[in-house]
């Protein structure tokens, strides 16, 4: 007996008894997946408690608590480790798609679940590694909570084990037995051809450099691997087959990534970036915005920019920016004439140009990775921002002389009062959030509890629009989102630390100091690379992986490291949010509801413009570094 499947966009025969497999994997998911959710939501409450006792007991109290960093360390790979288990049921973990959706229903299909195939196979290779590295820490005590290191540790053996669980049940939920058994195959066969290529591998020296960490993981990034899981693959398949050391060492740096103290407020500026769009907070700033500009031609488009400056001060994730302005905005923005391309191209490039706007994840996660002090890092980014908003307005005056302006009305000075009155609070965010950091009241990785808690008060007393039902959603989602972002830090610093005991580091910056032109050439150099980068690996990744080796070779150079930063963010963010690789386009596109075509034309001169903001900002380092306490920026602590 067989039934109809539409897996793979088109209708095939399936087994019966495949489909029966196939419902009974959809109702294991539903309850394991719903137990993990609740356990990963559960865990960044406890977070935000914890980090808020300890701002409230050194500052306000002066009663240091010694144990919350601990405990929050802990929790956080737990939540990191059940995070990625969240991402993975959800499908949420990073990949690039844009290769494999141009292939044939059929052969996405393959490709689809090649991708699950290979990612079972990372976790269960790294199972038994995870495992040891988790029994080796049983016998190191915490100094302040005096628990083993194992409680801790073990965090990654699970989370991976119920990574692995989940890419089991995800095959099964095909239903298709004939594509599950060609894509494990497939795998298996790879596997088996590098296993007996091992001899001649180990004879080859650096050159395997080129084969695993270019080779294996671009290949495996353009098939639509997740790219955690390539970086793994190729760390991996490094280690084992063309060198001696323990696999553990891998688990280990995948731990130190994913646990950095500093990362904690990832998941928390995610979690504060959801929570001011649920409470209106963003609506209430673009209205003030559209009070003052709404009049004038172009003026909502000079009104997202700006609004997307703002609320990037905010949440420091740039999927909720544009998910809070674009439904306010985009309808009065049709209705004065501007396409849906021309408005997906000013979202995308708005998105790319906030990139340096604190708390931006990857400032973060810069500073996590470098050592450059975070709280310099902040201060740092806000002006780069306005050059490259100067530029996009530039292009916005040019392009709106023909915006129908029938029936537009000026706002009146009571209603300008109004509004501004009513965005206050919001406006006032960004503010409380930067001056906490600066003035010490908390750490970058604290300041996200004080903004949560505002957030809730405003929500509640100001603007009464906290709608309780949507607040686990918004955990569980801030649960998925955070642990793609973490896992890949994880298996990134693994690929970055292999890199550098491989002697890489050393050949690179040997290579970038021969440059002739000196610091000039080398930021050129730089600007093109974390383009490249950032439209393949996106921001977090690329930094990760290339931050280490790039910033020591910066300094080198007479380059400020705060500057730099400024450089290869704004870069990154250039390659993320431009068509036909950056996948912040494609997220522009889907917030938008557009066809990702219909934007690739009017994007250019976006672009280009970003690109000359882009070289001011290299040109001139004091835009960067002019907010600075001291003009350097230097390592400190967070």
């Amino acid at each position: 007996m067989t039934i109809t499947s539409t897996h793979g966009g088109h209708d095939r025969a399936v087994p019966f008894g495949a489909t029966v497999t196939a419902q009974r994997a959809r109702r294991i998911e539903a309850v394991f997946g719903a137990t993990v959710e609740y356990l990963a939501a559960l865990l960044i409450v406890c977070e935000i408690l914890i980090l808020l006792a300890g701002v409230i007991a050194r500052y306000y109290l002066s009663t240091p608590l010694p144990w919350t960093d601990e405990a929050a360390s802990i929790l956080f790979l737990w939540l990191a480790s059940l995070g990625s288990v969240v991402a993975f049921r959800r499908g949420e973990h990073m990949r690039m798609t844009a290769l494999v959706a141009r292939t044939s229903p059929d052969r996405q299909a393959f490709l689809d679940t090649v991708a699950i195939a290979a990612a079972l196979a990372f976790l269960v290779f790294a199972l038994g590694p995870a495992y040891e590295y988790a029994s080796e820490e049983i016998h190191i005590v915490t100094p302040a909570l005096e628990l083993s290191n194992a409680w801790r540790a073990a965090a990654l053996p699970v989370g991976l084990a119920l990574m692995a669980m989940m890419s089991l049940i995800r095959l099964f939920k095909s239903g298709n037995w004939r594509l599950i058994s060609a894509s494990v195959a497939a795998v298996a066969v790879l596997f088996a051809v590098f296993a007996a290529a091992r001899p001649l591998l180990q004879d080859l020296g650096n050159l395997n450099l080129v084969i695993f960490f270019v080779g294996v993981s671009g290949i495996t990034v353009l098939l639509g691997i997740p790219i955690a899981v390539a970086f793994g693959l190729a760390t991996f398949g490094f280690l084992t087959l063309t060198t001696t050391l323990p696999i553990t060492v891998l688990v280990g740096r995948m731990d130190e990534g994913m646990s950095h103290i500093i990362l904690i407020s990832v998941p928390l500026f995610v979690f504060l970036g959801l929570l001011i769009e649920m409470t209106g907070m963003a609506r209430a700033m673009v209205a003030f915005l559209a009070s003052l500009l709404g009049h004038v031609r172009g003026g909502l488009s000079y009104v997202l920019i700006g609004a997307m400056y703002l609320v990037s001060g905010i949440s420091g994730s740039k999927v909720a920016d544009m998910a809070a302005v674009t439904p306010v905005l985009f309808p009065e923005m049709r209705k004065r004439g501007m396409t849906s391309g021309e408005l997906v191209a000013l979202l995308a490039t708005t998105g790319a140009q906030t990139e340096t706007i604190p708390p931006s994840l990857v400032l973060i996660t810069i500073g996590s990775v470098t050592g450059v002090s975070i709280a310099a890092l902040f201060s740092g980014g806000m002006l780069p921002a306005l050059v490259l908003a100067a530029a996009l307005s530039a292009v916005v005056f040019f392009r709106t002389k023909k915006e129908v302006m029938a029936g537009v009305r000026r706002a009146t000075g009571r209603e300008i009062i109004l509004a501004l009155v009513t965005a206050l609070p919001a406006i006032a965010l960004p503010f409380v959030i930067r001056a906490a950091v600066v003035e010490g009241v908390a750490t970058a990785s604290e300041v996200s509890t004080l903004g949560i808690v505002y957030t809730f008060i405003v929500g509640i007393v100001i603007y009464r629009q906290m709608n309780w039902h949507r607040l686990v959603p918004i955990l569980v989602e801030t649960a998925a989102l955070s642990g793609a972002i973490l896992f890949i830090i994880g298996t990134a610093t693994a690929m970055a630390w292999a890199l550098t005991q491989s002697g890489f580091s050393n050949s690179l910056a040997a290579a970038m100091a021969a440059l002739p032109g000196g610091a000039g050439t080398f930021l050129a150099v730089s600007i093109v690379m974390f383009i490249v980068l950032g439209s393949v690996l996106e921001g977090i990744p690329a930094i990760v992986l290339f931050g280490p080796l790039m910033f020591p070779i910066a300094a080198q150079m007479g380059v400020n490291d705060v500057h730099y930063a400024m450089v290869v963010v704004l870069a990154m963010g250039i390659g993320l949010f431009a068509p036909p690789f950056g996948v912040g386009y494609y997220a522009a596109c889907a917030i938008g509801r557009v066809n990702p075509s219909e934007g690739i034309r009017p994007i250019v001169p976006y672009v280009l413009a970003l690109l000359v903001g882009l070289a001011v900002v290299a040109a001139f380092p004091s835009i960067s570094t002019c907010l600075l306490p001291q003009a350097a920026g230097g390592a400190g602590k967070p």
